[in-house]
């Protein structure tokens, strides 16, 4: 299903276009900062990460919200543009990357209290179509990369960056639709495509990275799964049984998820050689997951609900608790299950949920 994240995007971002002030005249969100709004905690946010004992919350028109009181309290920090944001990742309590619409990448040094831009869409379509001219040969994937580098320089830049992915300081990744990847290994300061390093012929949208095991998997449309090979330093395709988007993964024990469309969820204990698909008590997407201190794996719907498998994924049941309007990602604390969806911010006590 084409563009299936993007449509979900889309209606978010229209659902908080009333719910705050709105500009008479049109400004570029990639030259434009956030508004500060003081009700942004009770508004739609996309993505939440934990760094140290602080909470960083990203959502539509730039806004990011930083919590060092295990979310009863939020603030909102000055951001230098007004794109929507969708990910955010830490690899120290000090250093983040959020990413977003408009080929967005934000780079943190303190923490969260103040960012800085290190890429957007029309500087990375620019870098692609260099970077892919000057290469030798003209095999399908270099011949695909450089006609995709013009399609995305036509665009203008305006494509999103969907998730972001750090090993180290140093070392990371950024994902986005049809195909578009770039690589850093100077913390973000300079930046490759990989677009020709990816086995996505068709090139569908990449939705959600995470290192499971030792490996390096990607997730994206049609059921896609990609792992590193970092012999070829190559994302190689992983097959998979399903045919619908897949927008997240998780761990639990041995055992890998994927999880997405519609109530989706498959299960591998060999890396993806194999596949059991799991029966979950719902039909609505998955969009995010966590792992919570005694094992136990959490898995949150487009349809407010959290569910619960205590045996590695095999099985799940549905916990008592909800939140109204859908959840976009979850962070883990303890016992509480801090929330981030279309109602804003929340905190969830699940000892008391099941």
């Amino acid at each position: 299903m084409r563009n299936t994240l993007f449509r979900w995007l889309a209606l978010v971002a229209a659902a908080c276009a009333t719910s705050a002030a709105v500009h008479a005249e049109f400004a570029d969100p990639m030259r434009s900062p956030a508004v500060i709004n003081p009700q942004a905690a009770h508004e739609p946010l996309m993505a939440l990460a934990q760094t140290g004992q602080r909470l960083v919350a990203v959502g539509p028109r730039g806004a990011i919200l930083v919590s060092d009181d295990g979310a009863t309290h939020w603030r909102q920090v000055q951001v230098p543009v007004s794109s929507d944001l969708v990910a955010v990742t830490f690899k120290s309590a000090a250093l983040g990357w959020a990413v977003g619409h408009d080929g967005e990448v934000l780079h943190t040094t303190d923490g969260g209290n103040s960012w800085t831009r290190q890429l957007d869409g029309q500087e990375a379509a620019k870098l692609m179509r260099e970077y892919y001219s000057k290469q030798q040969g003209d095999s399908p994937n270099l011949k695909a990369s450089r006609e995709e580098a013009e399609r995305f320089e036509a665009d203008q830049g305006g494509r999103p960056f969907l998730d972001v992915w750090f090993d180290d300081e140093r070392t990371g990744w950024v994902i986005g639709s049809f195909n578009i990847i770039f690589h850093t290994e100077d913390g973000g300061k300079s930046w490759v495509p990989w677009f020709d390093r990816v086995d996505n012929p068709d090139a569908l949208n990449l939705h959600a990275m995470r290192r499971i095991n030792g490996t390096l998997y990607i997730v994206g449309e049609q059921g896609l799964l990609l792992k590193l090979d970092p012999d070829k330093q190559r994302f190689v395709a992983v097959p998979t049984p399903s045919k619908g988007s897949f927008f997240g993964l998780a761990s639990t024990g041995n055992a890998m998820i994927v999880y997405g469309l519609l109530g989706s969820a498959y299960r591998s204990t060999d890396g993806g050689a194999t596949w059991d698909k799991i029966t979950l008590p719902t039909g609505a997407s998955i969009l995010a997951s966590g792992e919570l201190p005694n094992g136990h794996l959490i898995l949150a719907t487009q349809a407010g609900e959290l569910i619960e498998s205590a045996d590695q994924g095999v099985t799940f049941h549905t916990l008592g608790a909800s939140q109204a309007g859908g959840i976009f990602a979850m962070a883990l604390r303890g016992d509480t299950a801090v929330l981030a969806g279309a109602a804003g911010l929340s905190r969830i006590a699940l000892s008391k949920s099941n």
